[in-house]
């Protein structure tokens, strides 16, 4: 029988019989759920899930969608003392197996692990002692995260350089007398001391006391815990080599004082080789992490703020929401505020990705990082700190990269029973090669059981998916892409039909003037003159849509002299001395306003999806004026790129079916649901997914929450807001379709290159493991081969970072 996972999750936000319902009921709908009960009194969700199926953060975040919210605290520690992914996987298993910790995803290339607790059950110092008996150590990360985990890699990649050098000083010679073994090189001078088994002892000890002895310890922790790891293995390996050869120096066996069948360097070039192999691939890691770097580097140091009257420039830490801050020409905008004095242009492409600057003056909205182009403003702060925009950013990168797709699970599970076989393995091939290939040729088995161990290394395989990832997600980043994680960075590959809102996501999300129609013996411009003039005293979207556009065109607006709105039907107006109507036909029926030769005009541009008014001046038609929502410069091309991936594009919205039809038309999609209200959308998403198709919902993130959360993908569109990152799996921050194929692109590329990873692993084991076993690998070779493996896993990945923006896909 499967054995299923207990999870009990404090719920804050309910208050009824209703709301326990509904959020018991949302939670056995999911896959991989069997059972779930909600406790209204105790405010507590008790769930079993199968965890093959679906992960603890995935029910959460239903939770989430539904309105609720989760009661827990999450906190990011370091690791310190992982070797392998082995490492991982036994500190990922003990801590999730503590009483309150919901989560604990170890992530191996970043060495950090992200808890999620319940700290009235389980707290911070609970969670260092457990994986303290381990044998590793945890370390809170804090404010000064990024720069004190630099720091630390820093510092360990130098201690490793220095080991390294000592290691391959010492191994040299060694390495030297292990060429004159071979016929083919016999010509190369050889020193008669090298060949000394005691000048070998000297030199091999050193290496394999000091330089190994991090093995030692590491494995020492793994038997310890009644497991085993990459440090076993290296451990067993060149132990028994150097014991071996320690052996034949006393007894005197090594032939006429020399070191012939004597296996110090191995032992010695193979420790080389290991820390070397470790040296590349944590300096291949650190590159993997360069989103998050980049990012960072964004975020101002300063800020020019007002305190005690007079303007002062202080770190960008001191700052607090509303502080008045002072951005110049050219300087970053260091927080997200509010323009209360200034005109400028602002450079927002590092955060939203849109190359042209965009103009601000007072009461428009500002992003921190951003770069202040031409003016000087004078700004309110509205998030500071972690608050703002760019740091959720960051938090949503760097949760993406620390989090596991579905698909890690395999080389999880793979890694974690991989050690344990390959030492039963070798124990039969030493057994094997002594008993029956080469009978009684110790030195033989010996040098094949070495060579077994040390090619099975499994590095490989858990670098695989973690880099990928990290790769992956980053330079989605620099897209504007953000994925909430790996599960969601998987998931997105298999999509197979694209569900687009209308308002805001295929069009601009506001409506522009777009037709201007005068009547017979009327000029243009005066029929935009006046309706404009009308529309000076109007609120109406549709009227500031009319007045800004004729402003743009260059035409002077007469002053309004008397405005009256005519409800329901339109305005009545008086500027230049003469008497204004804009609205519609009702308002020129009831107004004995001729207007029929208009009417032919007014059904064609209706057809077309925008609204169309009116306008007469002193008791004469002067023409038609459209004012539509128009799509964006980029929908058009972006669902056609959507369309040659093999995607099913469908636009969804609650305007009316003609309307629709006709933007739909524009942007190239076929496929319409329309008329539809806001808690409709989520019983179509449904509805297609009961089709059999794996669906994404592109939104806003507010209102179309609920087929946001319904959506086997949500995606939304826009700038980044808060409300649209929590809601969303995916937050897409340009306001560009062209973000939709992007993220799909970036994930199928992205699950290619972890199945070519994870493929090469696995395959270099499968092949490597069987021709040491038959004598056909050298134990140094194998040592070489088996660092040769774990980084070009992490050189494959690194080439997600290469990508073009609209490149992919």
């Amino acid at each position: 029988m499967k054995e299923h996972k207990e999870m009990t999750i404090q719920v804050a936000g309910m208050t009824c019989a209703a709301c326990a319902a509904r959020i018991e009921k949302g939670l056995k709908r999911m896959d991989g759920v069997t059972d779930a009960s909600v406790n209204l009194a105790l405010e507590t969700s008790n769930i079993s899930y199968d965890p093959d199926k679906i992960e603890s953060e995935a029910i959460k975040e239903k939770i989430e969608k539904l309105g609720y919210h989760v009661v827990t605290e999450k906190t990011d520690f370091q690791i310190e003392g992982m070797t392998c992914a082995a490492c991982a996987n036994r500190i990922e298993k003990r801590l999730n197996k503590l009483e309150g910790v919901d989560s604990a995803p170890v992530n191996f290339a970043l060495e950090t692990v992200t808890v999620e607790y319940n700290p009235k059950a389980v707290t911070a110092a609970d969670l260092k002692d457990t994986v303290a008996k381990l044998g590793y150590r945890l370390e809170e990360m804090g404010d000064d995260e990024e720069s004190s985990a630099e720091s630390r890699k820093q510092k360990e990649q130098r201690k490793q350089l220095i080991r390294l050098i000592f290691s391959a000083v010492l191994s040299f010679p060694l390495l030297w007398s292990m060429v004159s073994h071979f016929s083919f090189t016999s010509f190369i001078w050889m020193p008669d001391i090298l060949m000394n088994p005691w000048m070998q002892f000297a030199l091999a000890t050193p290496v394999q006391l000091i330089i190994g002895w991090p093995f030692y310890t590491g494995a020492y922790k793994a038997l310890k815990n009644k497991s085993a790891n990459m440090d076993v293995l290296v451990a067993i390996g060149t132990t028994a080599a150097y014991v071996y050869s320690l052996y034949l120096t006393i007894t005197g066996l090594g032939r006429n004082g020399h070191a012939e069948g004597l296996y110090y360097e191995t032992s010695a070039i193979l420790l080389t080789l290991i820390l070397l192999g470790k040296l590349l691939e944590t300096k291949a890691k650190g590159r993997s992490s360069e989103a998050i770097k980049k990012l960072m580097k964004l975020q101002a140091k300063t800020a020019a703020v007002v305190r005690d009257g007079r303007e002062q420039v202080i770190p960008i830490e001191e700052v607090r929401t509303g502080d008045i801050v002072y951005v110049k020409p050219g300087e970053r905008v260091p927080v997200d505020g509010e323009v209360i004095e200034g005109h400028s242009a602002i450079d927002e492409s590092m955060i939203t990705g849109e190359s042209l600057p965009v103009d601000k003056s007072p009461g428009s909205t500002v992003i921190g990082a951003t770069i202040n182009a031409n003016g000087f403003l004078k700004i309110r702060a509205v998030n500071v700190g972690k608050d703002t925009a760019l740091s959720h950013i960051i938090k949503i990168v760097e949760e993406a990269q620390g989090s596991k797709a579905p698909i890690q699970r395999l080389a999880d599970h793979i890694s974690g029973i991989f050690v344990p076989i390959v030492l039963g393995v070798a124990v039969l091939t030493f057994l094997i090669w002594y008993i029956w290939a080469a009978p009684g040729q110790f030195s033989e088995a010996i040098g094949k059981f070495i060579a077994v161990l040390v090619i099975a290394c499994p590095c490989a395989l858990g670098l695989a998916t973690p880099t990928s990832i990290m790769a992956g997600s980053g330079r989605a980043a620099e897209f504007g892409i953000l994925f909430k994680g790996g599960e969601h960075l998987e998931k997105t590959q298999r999509l197979t039909t694209i569900v687009l809102d209308k308002t805001g996501t295929i069009t601009n999300g506001k409506p522009v003037l777009t037709d201007a129609v005068p009547a017979a013996g009327v000029k243009e411009e005066d029929l935009l003159r006046f309706a404009a003039a009308a529309e000076t005293g109007s609120e109406h979207p549709l009227g500031e849509a009319i007045v800004s556009g004729v402003r743009k065109r260059g035409v002077t607006i007469p002053k309004l002299t008397r405005f009256e709105a005519r409800v329901g039907s339109g305005i009545q107006a008086e500027a230049e001395g003469k008497t204004i109507l804009v609205g519609s036909r009702r308002l020129m029926e009831s107004e004995n306003i001729e207007h029929e030769a208009l009417l032919s005009q007014m059904s064609e541009l209706e057809a077309e999806g925008k609204t169309v008014m009116l306008a007469a001046a002193d008791g004469k038609a002067a023409g038609l004026i459209a004012v539509a929502d128009t799509i964006k410069d980029t929908s058009k091309a972006a669902v056609k790129r959507l369309t040659d991936m093999g995607l099913d594009v469908i636009m969804m919205t609650g305007d009316n079916k003609e309307t629709a039809e006709a933007i739909a038309k524009e942007a190239g999609i076929t496929a319409v649901i329309a008329e539809v209200l806001p808690e409709q959308k989520a019983e179509e998403i449904s509805r297609l997914q009961q089709e059999g198709r794996l669906v994404a919902m592109v939104g806003d993130g507010i209102n179309d929450a609920p087929a946001l959360a319904t959506a086997d993908i949500g995606m939304a569109i826009g700038t980044g807001a808060d409300i649209a990152m929590e809601t969303a799996d995916i937050t897409l921050i340009r306001g560009d379709l062209n973000g939709i194929a992007d993220a799909i692109g970036m994930s199928r590329l992205t699950m290619r290159n972890i199945k070519q990873n994870l493929g090469w692993a696995l395959g270099y084991n499968s092949i490597g493991i069987p021709i040491a076993a038959a004598g056909f690998l050298a134990p140094w070779v194998a040592g070489a081969a088996m660092a040769f493996s774990s980084v070009s896993v992490v050189l494959n990945a690194l080439r997600l970072q290469k990508v073009k923006k609209g490149k992919v896909g």
